[in-house]
């Protein structure tokens, strides 16, 4: 990607590293919601980024910080399981789009190196409560790994919580169109079909040789095997220390890409909307987790319900299916960021029950995303990342008062508010 290099060095000359809490924090007064227990009046003892004690009665240390919550509410950080947040400003601005790398095949590109912690979407995401996001890489067939990043930092190391945390893959169109006049005619829409099905069995194909003579390195007349970045980077798939996210939204994509993940031995956790509700008793029986589109999208067919989008949420519910909420990497996916809490709203109004809703914008989330141990509820232990507000974040009505990262205050200042406070204030009769 075009930034990489100029970000590596930056980074290194900086010695960047994850900027500290400055002192221990007690915030009274919260009333705490979490997936581990909702509801309840709660101070809340941070230090060292860690949240020490939650509870009615935690002991403060005699040198914090004290803020008195009022009566807020308080929620972990909301996480978005889809996006390219950092990694796109403008859509319709070439120059500012880097979400994918030439070619098909990319296993070796890195979200977070390319992050751009600069990016005014960051503070504009943050501020709806949003303080934690997984972005990956777009484009090919094997995409690169993504990354779950926190929204406030410095430079890309900064951000990073976790990475790598999943392999993109782009999974091939699966329909074949037979219309007489089908452009490309049916049988070179096979033939495409097939060739892209074909490179990515070979790509793991190699992947594996790849570790098996590393593997062998060092036996009696064996030589070191020259290194090979791509196959470097699909060592933590193949030992299944992270999972391929496999982008399908239709019923022969993801029926297609089950099959495979069974066969190459790997984990997968699908990107995806559409159909996928209509699956949700064969992905809960093969315990495959759902990062969902976004839930206000019109159906796919003609046929279909106009609510099909909506209720996948309730149905993968139901079914008993791990799910969190994304926003998507298209086009709009980076600045739609901030809007992740409605698009669980939306699922709530069509069935999801609320308190299901609320954990799969966390917990559920994190756990999916490889982060629960640290992210998801305010529980000691967990990293100090959560917000107040002065209602549900699932009402549009209701406002992100104060955001706290790794025991930090953040601001909540953005490009809106600053553009709201200038329109505002503009002098009359202009």
């Amino acid at each position: 990607m075009k930034r990489i290099f100029a970000m590596v060095v930056t980074a290194t000359l900086c010695g960047a590293a994850a900027i500290p809490q400055a002192e221990p924090l007690v915030v009274r007064g919260a009333i705490v919601h979490s997936p581990s227990g909702a509801g309840a009046p709660a101070t809340i003892v941070v230090d060292n980024g860690k949240i020490l004690a939650v509870g009615p009665n935690a002991t403060a240390p005699a040198n914090a910080r004290v803020v008195d919550a009022g009566g807020l509410h308080a929620y972990p950080s909301l996480i978005n399981g889809n996006t390219v947040l950092g990694l796109v400003e403008v859509s319709s601005v070439r120059g500012t789009v880097d979400v994918s790398e030439v070619g098909d095949i990319n296993p070796n590109v890195r979200a977070e190196v390319a992050l751009n912690a600069d990016s005014e979407l960051l503070p504009v995401t943050r501020a709806n409560g949003v303080l934690v996001a997984m972005t990956a890489p777009r484009g090919g067939l094997v995409a690169g790994t993504a990354a779950v990043m926190r929204l406030d930092g410095w430079n890309w190391e900064d951000l990073t919580v976790k990475a790598p945390v999943g392999m993109l893959v782009n999974w091939p169109g699966m329909r074949i169109n037979r219309d007489a006049d089908a452009q490309p005619a049916a049988e070179e829409q096979v033939k495409n079909r097939d060739a892209r099905l074909l490179l990515l069995r070979d790509t793991f194909a190699n992947a594996r040789a790849y570790w098996k003579a590393r593997g062998a390195e060092g036996g009696k007349g064996v030589p070191a095997h020259e290194r090979d970045p791509r196959w470097d980077a699909m060592g933590p798939v193949l030992r299944g220390e992270i999972p391929v996210l496999v982008t399908a939204d239709d019923i022969l994509k993801i029926r297609a890409a089950l099959q495979w993940a069974e066969q190459e031995g790997v984990r997968i956790v699908l990107l995806a909307g559409g159909d996928v509700g209509r699956l949700a008793g064969e992905l809960a029986k093969r315990q495959v987790p759902v990062i969902l589109d976004p839930t206000f999208a019109l159906p796919r067919r003609d046929w279909e319900p106009y609510d099909t989008a909506y209720t996948n949420a309730a149905r993968l519910h139901a079914a008993g299916v791990k799910f969190c909420f994304g926003t998507s990497g298209g086009a709009f996916g980076a600045a739609n960021a901030r809007n992740l809490p409605y698009e669980a709203a939306g699922a709530v109004g069509y069935g999801l029950p609320a308190d299901a809703a609320l954990r799969a914008l966390t917990q559920d989330a994190a756990d999916i995303l490889g982060v629960g141990d640290r992210l998801g509820s305010i529980d000691a232990g967990k990293d100090a990342t959560f917000f107040l507000s002065d209602g549900d974040p699932l009402d549009i009505r209701s406002h992100v008062v104060r955001a706290f990262i790794d025991g930090r205050e953040i601001s909540l200042e953005n490009r809106q508010t600053r553009l709201w406070e200038k329109y505002r204030s503009r002098p009359p009769g202009k």
